[in-house]
């Protein structure tokens, strides 16, 4: 497995463990138990992609367009930007 495989398989992995985290926080209503365990997996994922940034994978760029793009369905289909 070549190094870009790696961090595709390592960041498909932590983002099921983010995923589960997610869901024990609305189970537990926030307990303090996995809201460390929440931040934990953010950091996980975030280091995966600052490694596909740092290896030319993605850019800045085509992370802040999209970032964008988001943001504007967010404010259109939820509550979290209105």
């Amino acid at each position: 497995m070549d190094k870009k495989a790696e961090a595709y398989t390592i960041l498909m992995e932590e983002c099921g463990e983010l995923i589960q985290a997610c869901s024990k926080m609305i189970r537990t209503k926030g307990s303090a138990v996995y809201r460390k365990q929440l931040q934990d997996e953010i950091g996980d994922v975030v280091t995966l992609i600052e490694w596909l940034l740092d290896n030319g994978v993605v850019t800045e760029k085509q992370i802040e367009d999209r970032v964008k793009i988001k943001e504007e369905k967010l404010r259109k289909w939820s509550s979290l930007y209105g």
